[in-house]
């Protein structure tokens, strides 16, 4: 695996652009939320568990075996954005229904992917998923690493 210098440093030359970073601050926590959402929405037999199973375990395995793995601090911090991302998670389902959650992230999830390939159009350069998709999960770390630099941490 490669450390998350070389990652966060292959990520930022194909984000150079104001806009498109800007862009990706709004999209890309959108779209982690999405997944998170849609796998919520993945039926769970009642005698292993109850709704939200799934994007637990895949939460949990996303942050052990990758974003801890990647840095600890990233994945510390990366544990604390699951977990908000599951209580709005839990608190949309409730609100809305399944039916209505499952729309909301559908859309969310279309608008915000048009949002990041009009961040790309705007930079000049294909997104980095193209090259290896490993970036669908560097990305959130690399929003991470920027906001913890912002705070004094590195990562």
């Amino acid at each position: 695996m490669r450390d998350a210098t070389t990652w966060f440093g292959n990520y930022s030359k194909d984000h150079q652009n104001p806009t498109n970073t800007l862009i990706h601050w709004i999209c890309v926590p959108a779209i982690t939320w999405c997944a998170i959402a849609l796998i919520w929405l993945i039926p769970v037999p009642p005698m292993i568990g109850r709704p939200g199973l799934w994007a637990v375990v895949a939460m949990f395995l996303a942050f052990l075996f990758y974003y801890f793995r990647l840095s600890r601090r990233i994945g510390l911090a990366m544990a604390l954005v699951f977990i908000v991302l599951g209580l709005v998670t839990e608190g949309l389902y409730r609100a809305l229904g399944p039916a209505g959650l499952a729309w909301l992230a559908v859309g969310v999830f279309v608008a915000a992917w048009i949002g990041q390939f009009v961040g790309h159009a705007i930079e000049g350069r294909r997104p980095s998923f193209f090259t290896d998709l490993q970036y669908l999960l560097i990305g959130p770390a690399w929003l991470m690493s920027k906001a913890m630099r912002r705070f004094g941490v590195s990562y």
